[in-house]
C-alpha cells in the first residue's frame, strides 16, 4: 500500500508539474509574444490577463498629451486601450513606427506594470520601464552591431571637497587596453534624478559611441558619465545607503556643490587613465540639470573645456540656497564673455520646440547673439525626452577633437 501510495504522489507531482510547464508555455512560448514586431514596424503588444477588467497601454511611441504643471505645459505619453479575445489575452497594434528606441507600460485596472512578456525593461529613477528597439536610420546608432566594441565600467574614486568616495561610469574606445597612446575626454552629465548609469542605459552611450567611433565619424575618446548628485555616492541601490527608494529630491544638486567638486573628478581621471590633459582635448555636455551644470562648470573654469554642449540645459533654474555657493552663478553673463574671450572650439545648444526650457534656452542664445559669441543650434521635435538627447549626443560627439 506504501508504495502505490508514493507512485501515486509522484505520479500527481509530475502532472502538477506538467500542467505548470503548459502554463509557462503559454506565458512565454510562441502561441503569445509582446512586442511583436511586424515587417511595416507596427508592433503589437499582448498580456495574458483574463481576469483583468480593463488593460491600457502608454508609451512614448504613442502621440504624446499635454498637461500644465506650475505653469508649464509638458507633453506626457498616450495611453490606449487593448482589446481581449476569448482567450483572456488583451491586444493592441500600433501604426508602423519609425526607426527609434521607445519605452512603455501595462496597465492593469488602473495599476502600471512593467511587459510580463518582454524581459527587457530599465529604470529611469524611480520608474521601471520596459523598452522596444526599432532599428534603422539613425536608430541603427543605438544597436548592437557588429563593430569593435570599447569598455563600459563602473569607477570609484575620492572626491574630497565632497567628502565622499563617489562612483563614475567610464568608456574607453574599442583598443584603449592595448593602444598605449593616450586619448582625449567627453565628460557627460545626466539629468535630475538621474545617476551615473542614466547615459549608458537610457542614453545608449556606450552603443552611440562605439558605432560612430567604428563609421570613422567620431573621434576615439574617453567618456566619463558622473553621478551629479553630489550628496550621494552612486546610483540608488548600490550604496552604503542600501535600498533606498529613488527620488529626484535630492539635496545639494543645482545650488552649486557639484561645480565645485567637479575638478576633483577631472584630477582622478587624469591620474588614472591615459588622457591628454589640455583644453583642446576635453569636452563637456550634459542634459538638463547636467547642462546647467556644464555652462557653469565651463565659464567658472575658462581654461578647462574647448568644448561645451548643452542638450535641453536648464537654464537660469539655480536654487535659491543661501548655504550654497552664490558665486558659481554670480554675474553669469560676464563669465560668458570671458569663456568666449578664450576662444572656444564649439559652445553647442540643442533644445526640443516644445521643451518647457525652451523660452530659457532662447534668452540664452539671444544674449550670445548680441555679443556675436559663435555657437551651434539644433532645434528638434519633441520635448524634454531621451529620444531628443540620444539625437544630441549622436550629433555633437562628431565635432570633438577635429
Amino acid at each position: 500500500m506504501m508504495k502505490k501510495l508514493l507512485i501515486l504522489a509522484v505520479l500527481c507531482l509530475m502532472g502538477m508539474a506538467a500542467k505548470a510547464q503548459q502554463n509557462l508555455s503559454w506565458g512565454q512560448g510562441p502561441q503569445v509574444a509582446s512586442p511583436d514586431v511586424h515587417a511595416d514596424n507596427s508592433v503589437t503588444f499582448n498580456l495574458i490577463a483574463p481576469e483583468a477588467q480593463k488593460v491600457q497601454i502608454t508609451g512614448d511611441f504613442l502621440p504624446p498629451k499635454k498637461i500644465e504643471y506650475q505653469g508649464n505645459t509638458y507633453d506626457t505619453p498616450g495611453i490606449v486601450d487593448l482589446v481581449k479575445d476569448e482567450k483572456g489575452v488583451w491586444s493592441f497594434t500600433s501604426e508602423p513606427l519609425k526607426p527609434e528606441l521607445y519605452t512603455y507600460n501595462m496597465i492593469v485596472d488602473g495599476v502600471k506594470i512593467i511587459d510580463p512578456l518582454n524581459v527587457y525593461n530599465i529604470r529611469d529613477i524611480n520608474n521601471l520601464f520596459s523598452v522596444l528597439l526599432i532599428g534603422g536610420e539613425k536608430a541603427d546608432l543605438y544597436k548592437v552591431n557588429k563593430v569593435a566594441h570599447g569598455t563600459v565600467s563602473k569607477v570609484w574614486y575620492e572626491s574630497p571637497t565632497a567628502g565622499l568616495t563617489r562612483r563614475c561610469t567610464v568608456y574607453t574606445p574599442a583598443g584603449y587596453e592595448t593602444s598605449g597612446k593616450e586619448y582625449p575626454v567627453f565628460y557627460l552629465l545626466h539629468g535630475i534624478g538621474g545617476d551615473e548609469n542614466a547615459w549608458s542605459e537610457l542614453g545608449r552611450a556606450a552603443q552611440i559611441m562605439d558605432n560612430l567611433i567604428a563609421q570613422g565619424k567620431a573621434e576615439p575618446m574617453i567618456l566619463v558619465m558622473t553621478n551629479g548628485n553630489i550628496s550621494e555616492e552612486a546610483c540608488p541601490g548600490e550604496t552604503s545607503n542600501g535600498f533606498r527608494v529613488p527620488t529626484m529630491m535630492l539635496p545639494k544638486t543645482m545650488e552649486g556643490s557639484f561645480e565645485t567638486a567637479f575638478p576633483d573628478v577631472v584630477k582622478f581621471i587624469e591620474k588614472t587613465y591615459r588622457v591628454k590633459k589640455d583644453k583642446a582635448h576635453r569636452a563637456i555636455a550634459g542634459l538638463s540639470m547636467g547642462g546647467f551644470h556644464s555652462l557653469f562648470i565651463s565659464i567658472n573654469n575658462p581654461d578647462l573645456f574647448d568644448y561645451i554642449g548643452l542638450f535641453s540645459a536648464a537654464v537660469d533654474q539655480q536654487q535659491a540656497d543661501p548655504n550654497g555657493f552664490p558665486n558659481i552663478y554670480a554675474d553669469r553673463n560676464g563669465k560668458i564673455d570671458q569663456l568666449f574671450s578664450k576662444k572656444p572650439k564649439l559652445f553647442w545648444i540643442g533644445i526640443g520646440k516644445t521643451d518647457f526650457l525652451y523660452k530659457n534656452n532662447n534668452d540664452l542664445r539671444a544674449y550670445l547673439d548680441s555679443k556675436h559669441h559663435k555657437y551651434t543650434y539644433l532645434e528638434t521635435e519633441g520635448g524634454h525626452i531621451w529620444r531628443n538627447w540620444r539625437i544630441y549626443l549622436s550629433e555633437y560627439a562628431p565635432l570633438l577633437f577635429k
